[in-house]
């Protein structure tokens, strides 16, 4: 995918950056495995947040909104998933432009769920008449490979779902916020586990917390700055153990800490659902509920820790019809 972005000319990076903002920055931001390891291990179920001792921190909308860089998002459209989705083959036709007969031999059974290989899909990248559909269909590519990496190599059924409402200007973060925080909760609750949230995205928003470098902050205002784009080019050590890492997190102080990212433009933040102190995020496969309080910190504001009677039942998941 690095490979196909790189030979694309600047106007068509720019219909894509208009479409889908920031996400192929992603594609360069190296996980580092041994310090994901050890941040999965401090994240809190129960509220929903990293707890490195004293210090609790959690991704937030809005951090997750500014990362994204996208013109097209409408932080008020949300996604839910329909009662009645329309058939895998008609929403690839629709994303795709191609015909039903090329969108059905080309759809595969894996497990209980059906999918479309990374190949067909890149076949079409390289190939379309249509340059916006080789723009969405690398878009669709990267959703499916990058941020929601469920099935390896191939881009789920789920994800064209939730893809076909983003070109209504729907958001994409809650739906990121909601699968990396409930595969961080079943990572945890197994021991071990696959992470099928967007790793590179949850790695640059913990080392933003970190960035304790000399930084200009009139950058954030200007129209054409990239927070991911930075985060790329700062060269990191990729040698430290995961047991350094562990002992790093475990010692953490609050002066440490960044607080406010230091790309933030401070502006309205989400933190109450009405009357509630919690939020529910609506994911591609089920949905998890999130803790606006405890992000308050992160805003110049003093942190709550909300009640947390009978949250253990809130999380469900997306199964069989209805």
């Amino acid at each position: 995918m690095k490979e196909i972005w790189g030979q694309w000319d600047d106007e068509v990076k720019q219909l894509f950056y208009c479409h889908y903002g920031d996400l192929p920055y992603l594609l360069d931001v190296k996980v580092d495995e041994h310090l994901f390891r050890a941040l999965a291990q401090y994240w809190n179920s129960t509220y929903s947040c990293f707890t490195f001792g004293k210090v609790d921190l959690v991704p937030t909308m809005e951090e997750y909104t500014t990362l994204f860089h996208c013109p097209k998002i409408q932080v008020d459209r949300i996604y839910a998933r329909p009662a009645n989705v329309p058939a895998f083959s008609k929403k690839l036709m629709n994303i795709t432009g191609m015909s039903e007969q090329w969108v059905t031999t080309r759809i595969k059974q894996k497990g209980d769920y059906k999918c479309i290989p990374w190949r067909n899909l890149m076949d079409l990248v390289l190939a379309h008449p249509d340059v916006k559909k080789r723009v969405d269909v690398f878009a669709l590519s990267i959703y499916g490979l990058v941020i929601f990496p469920k099935a390896l190599g191939h881009v789920d059924e789920a994800v064209a779902d939730f893809f076909d409402r983003l070109g209504k200007g729907t958001t994409a973060v809650p739906v990121i916020l909601a699968e990396t925080f409930r595969s961080l909760n079943a990572c945890r609750r197994a021991g071990e586990g696959r992470f099928i949230g967007c790793a590179q995205l949850l790695l640059s928003w913990f080392h933003s917390h970190f960035w304790k470098v000399e930084k200009v902050s009139y950058r954030i205002f200007s129209e054409n700055y990239s927070p991911l784009k930075e985060l790329v080019a700062t060269p990191r050590r990729d040698d430290v153990t995961e047991e350094n890492w562990m002992t790093v997190l475990q010692n953490l102080q609050e002066e440490d800490v960044e607080w406010r990212a230091p790309w933030m433009v401070p502006d309205e933040i989400l933190y109450r659902c009405g009357d509630f102190d919690w939020v529910p995020l609506l994911g591609v496969w089920g949905a998890v509920e999130y803790a606006l309080l405890l992000a308050l910190r992160q805003y110049r504001s003093r942190q709550f820790t909300p009640p947390t009677y009978g949250l253990a039942q809130c999380e469900f998941m997306f199964t069989g019809n209805n």
